[in-house]
């Protein structure tokens, strides 16, 4: 049996594969994940981050390779894994004919905890999701939006080591997605959380560590400016000038540290231009001294690094598929 470690990664995958009617859906994933990251899972819909996270929960068995938890091995010693795992699938299935509190306290006996913890727990998650006006209520009552944040409490009532939750900002409006964005940064403090979701802004500002899918593999892995750096030099710079086109074609033309310009009409006498630079380079200041040597009028002058959505696209779009980021 394995001893487990606090220096040990709280998840371990190496060469994992799941086949469905012979076709992979994820095919030899290797990734680790430290203990108290927040990692998000990134892909198009049917890229695997599901199947990943179903087996790391112990819902799925993998057709082959090896996958740890806290230590311990998924394929020998699953209900260990389950007891340290919070999961909150994509689907959020909940039965419609319980009340919330009844809901809560049912799901954490289930989950190991005795008549007086159930209890306490029940009570915590439910003040920490602002769900107490509606712990009287049956849950096929509640909006979707409620209904959500009961699957989050569920989640969380036996305060695993590991919270996995695909998609859990679905349903959600901007004020909840902010509370429970607050919500998984405190729980990193005590426990690992892997998340999944197509809310491009809040992973960016949520997740310590990203892992990207793409058709059943694992196409990049890092912080945002790592994954940034693998499109290397898409750094923007966007800047509004009171120029003919001719001449600012003629300059930007010579300067070695633009490898992509694209010019438009805008409003009055200026032009637009997009500068893709090489990475590393600011041409802010020199494009300013250039318009104020020239006399020209200039309106905006903003550098635009690659937001996560950008990587993603980049990243997860074919070859020949491919468009420049302008």
């Amino acid at each position: 049996m394995t001893v487990e470690s606090n220096d040990a990664p709280m998840i371990e995958v190496e060469d994992l594969t799941k086949m469905y009617a012979g076709r992979p859906a994820i095919s030899n994933l290797y990734f680790e994940v430290k203990r108290g990251e927040i990692v998000g899972f990134l892909g198009p819909n049917g890229a695997g981050k599901s199947t990943t996270m179903r087996i790391l929960a112990g819902y799925l068995t993998a057709t082959s390779g090896t996958a740890r938890v806290a230590g311990h091995d998924l394929s020998d010693a699953s209900i260990e894994v389950r007891r340290r795992v919070g999961y909150m699938p994509e689907n959020n299935p909940l039965p419609e004919d319980m009340r919330v509190r009844e809901y809560l306290k049912f799901r954490a006996r289930l989950k190991g905890l005795n008549r007086v913890s159930s209890r306490n727990r029940a009570n915590d998650v439910i003040e920490q999701f602002e769900l107490g006006e509606m712990s009287g209520r049956m849950i096929g009552n509640l909006s979707k939006g409620f209904r959500q944040r009961v699957g989050l409490a569920d989640a969380l009532v036996h305060e695993p080591d590991l919270l996995i939750l695909d998609e859990p900002m679905i349903g959600l409006d901007p004020h909840h997605i902010m509370s429970v964005r607050e919500v998984i940064k405190k729980l990193a403090t005590n426990h690992t959380v892997l998340i999944s979701s197509h809310i491009l802004p809040e992973m960016e500002v949520t997740c310590s560590w990203l892992l990207m899918f793409c058709r059943g593999q694992i196409v990049a892995t890092g912080t945002q400016d790592d994954l940034q750096k693998l499109i290397g030099g898409k750094t923007r710079v966007i800047v509004e000038l009171a120029a003919a086109e001719e001449d600012l074609r003629k300059v930007f033309d010579e300067m070695g540290e633009v490898t992509h310009y694209y010019i438009s009409m805008a409003a009055g006498d200026f032009r637009r231009c997009v500068l893709t630079i090489r990475d590393g380079v600011d041409l802010r200041l020199p494009l300013a001294d250039l318009a104020h040597k020239r006399d020209w009028n200039i309106r905006e002058l903003t550098e635009a690094r690659p937001t996560l959505e950008d990587i993603f696209v980049q990243i997860t779009t074919p070859v020949d598929e491919e468009e420049p980021l302008v």
